[in-house]
């Protein structure tokens, strides 16, 4: 079947590291981005203690607070059983939001991603010391920790970390490393000396990827459920399981392009739990062979009465 391209452009323009839709062989569009939240509420005068008047009688004019900065959610590339595994962080909106996508890279998983078995093949304490764009290619400038204690078997998928980061943004079509300052050809026995892209790692891969709901998410209730998916005939399945691992909803749908060539799914699930509680949401392939699940992704969540 032929691929289909699934992509969206965030619309936000960045200068320095500009964001949006990933390039060929994506997992989807980038997270849109969000408002910051609302300046808090003046306190209500019931039960609240006022400022003290001022001799002439006067109460002084309460400084307003400022308003938050606006955030936008951007893709974070780890791995789980050897594949690559998209997730979102936020960041704020400004012109360095790509810097910011791979700090929160480099940070790792957090501990409910980590619970959940994900892993980053980037050693703890890397740090960024400088990104730039030009032309199409960024050129992230990592500390020689980067390439440290790695296996030649390891590294590619290290470096696609940073790869499938960085080209999530529409200005950036390709990936170039320097260490410590130092422009790389090889990084830890990999060669690097031609610009990065995606569809030089597009084998680390799963069969399916889940780019919403994230781990550790409250989800709604309907739940919408959606990623890529390169699988026999296209079919993708979602159940959804309760606290006690019973399952309370079952469905399908049919990516965009399957058996062969990745395309995105997108579905729509209800449910039924009588309080909020822990939950997780499969998606899997059912074999064309006896019908069991295969290429499994269990994304834990929170479920909504």
């Amino acid at each position: 079947m032929k691929r289909l391209p699934i992509m969206m452009i965030v619309g936000v323009s960045l200068l320095a590291v500009g964001c949006g839709t990933p390039s060929s062989g994506s997992l989807g569009p980038a997270p849109t981005s969000t408002a910051g939240a609302s300046s808090p509420a003046s306190p209500s005068a019931s039960g609240t203690a006022s400022a003290p008047a001022s001799p002439s009688g006067q109460r002084p004019t309460a400084t307003p607070a400022p308003a938050p900065a606006r955030e936008i959610g951007v893709q974070t590339w780890f791995s789980r059983n050897g594949k690559l595994f998209v997730t979102q962080r936020s960041v704020p909106v400004t012109a360095g939001v790509g810097r910011g996508a791979l700090d929160r890279l480099l940070t790792g998983p957090s501990a409910a991603e980590n619970a959940a078995g994900l892993r980053s093949q980037i050693p703890a304490g890397t740090t960024l010391r400088g990104l730039r764009i030009s032309a199409g290619i960024a050129t992230a400038d990592l500390s020689s920790l980067f390439e440290s204690a790695a296996s030649p078997s390891a590294m590619p998928l290290r470096i696609a970390q940073v790869v499938y980061t960085l080209t999530q943004f529409p200005t950036v079509t390709g990936v170039r490393f320097a260490i410590d300052g130092q422009g790389k050809t090889v990084v830890g026995g990999v060669p690097v000396q031609s610009p990065q892209t995606r569809a030089m790692y597009g084998g680390y891969l799963p069969a399916i990827t889940v780019q919403s709901p994230v781990i550790g998410a409250q989800v709604g209730n309907p739940v919408a459920v959606s990623g890529t998916a390169d699988v026999f005939e296209a079919t993708v399945s979602v159940r959804i399981l309760n606290s006690a691992g019973h399952e309370i909803a079952r469905t399908f749908t049919t990516a965009s392009c399957g058996t062969g060539c990745r395309g995105g799914y997108s579905v729509t699930i209800p449910y039924s739990v009588p309080r909020a509680q822990p939950g997780t949401i499969v998606v899997f392939e059912s074999s064309a062979k006896d019908g069991q699940p295969v290429n499994v992704q269990q994304i834990p969540v929170t479920l909504a009465p």
